[in-house]
């Protein structure tokens, strides 16, 4: 059932090996060639002609909601992240001028921050939602390359911060606890794992028409399946099972009898707990989409509208989660939360003595 004026359009047939019997080699590498050859795919709401009447009216529903929630995302997300990420530069740079030291879970919250900064700006590709931007396969990659990087580092900046916490319960007593007294050392395993991670990751986007334009996503639809799946099992499936150690062992093992009670402890360092929760969460989601999008591939489908829809969402969502781990740094980390409360004293004062002031003239 198609509309009017739509034109069906057939996908070339794969081509046949006619010794692949003989050779099982030869047809293992033609199996290869045709799951990488991403040339086929597109975004649904880009193939009208496959959406029958009564679908129409869904798919001018899907571009109106993802349209809303990218206004709604831009609006009053991004500016509240870049304000908050912004407030937490200054508040540790002035304390380490201040002091000439800077803590460890500091330090990677700064990573941490500067990560989620650049997620915001890297998110602007949005901004043309309903419509995807346009970009040559060469530029997308490199816009996914950033995008992975930065995803990877929050990530395991995150996984060294709740082992952090750990150590400040626990006292450490192996050489890797040890070795997490060193957090410049630490950041920079991070940054060397990222980078390779990120850097495997281009390499399975694709090697093909760099020069061609297409509807680019940070991570791009026509990427090999594997893209998707290495993203998974690095970017969620390692760093949720270290976090999820972390709190096993947080809330099960017994601490020393000078330690503080695990409620003192995690009211003392709330930014964290609340952060690594909220990750998860959002990146679960996002997640499941992506692994829903990788089936889709295998089963040479472009799928719905409304799958279309759902992880447009999901990349929303996963973009919201930057800025409120932000915000939650700003207002849940001691450092940050004192600061933010000496400017409000340093306001209240000063409005105070203009109020005095101008009573006094007055009563002149």
């Amino acid at each position: 059932r198609l509309s009017a004026g739509f034109k069906y359009t057939k996908f070339p047939p794969l081509q046949q090996c006619s010794g692949c019997s003989h050779n099982p080699q030869a047809g293992v590498a033609l199996r290869r060639m045709t799951s990488h050859n991403m040339t086929w795919i597109s975004y649904p709401s880009k193939n009208l002609a496959f959406i029958s009447p009564e679908e129409i009216e869904a798919f001018i529903a899907s571009q109106n909601i993802i349209s809303r929630l990218m206004h709604c995302y831009i609006a009053f997300f991004v500016p509240t992240g870049l304000i908050a990420g912004i407030c937490i530069l200054i508040i540790f740079i002035k304390n380490y001028l201040q002091h000439r030291v800077i803590e460890n879970l500091d330090l990677f919250l700064l990573h941490f921050t500067i990560s989620n900064i650049i997620m915001i700006f890297l998110s602007f590709t949005v901004i043309s939602r309903p419509d995807y931007l346009k970009a040559t396969h060469l530029a997308c990659n490199v816009l996914s390359f950033f995008f992975n990087f930065s995803y990877f580092n929050s990530q395991y900046v995150l996984i060294l911060m709740l082992l952090i916490l750990l150590l400040k319960r626990f006292p450490p007593r192996t050489v890797l606890c040890k070795a997490t007294q060193r957090p410049i050392l630490c950041v920079g395993i991070v940054l060397i794992y990222a980078f390779c991670l990120s850097l495997t990751e281009a390499v399975l986007v694709g090697t093909d028409n760099y020069h061609l334009e297409t509807d680019c996503q940070l991570d791009p639809l026509f990427a090999w399946p594997e893209y998707e799946i290495t993203k998974f099992t690095f970017g969620f499936g390692i760093p949720s099972f270290l976090q999820i150690l972390c709190f096993t062992v947080l809330l099960t093992k017994v601490a020393p009898a000078e330690a503080p009670a695990l409620q003192q402890h995690i009211r003392t360092y709330p930014a964290a707990y609340i952060i690594s929760i909220t990750i998860f969460i959002c990146h679960l989601f996002y997640n499941i989409m992506i692994l829903f999008r990788t089936t889709f591939k295998l089963q040479k489908s472009i799928g719905t509208p409304k799958n279309e829809l759902v992880m447009n969402i999901a990349e929303i969502v996963l973009f919201c989660e930057s800025c409120a781990s932000l915000v939650f740094i700003l207002f849940f980390h001691k450092p940050c939360k004192d600061e933010i409360l000496k400017v409000i004293q340093k306001c209240r004062r000063k409005n105070t003595a203009n109020t005095s002031r101008t009573g006094r003239k007055k009563d002149i």
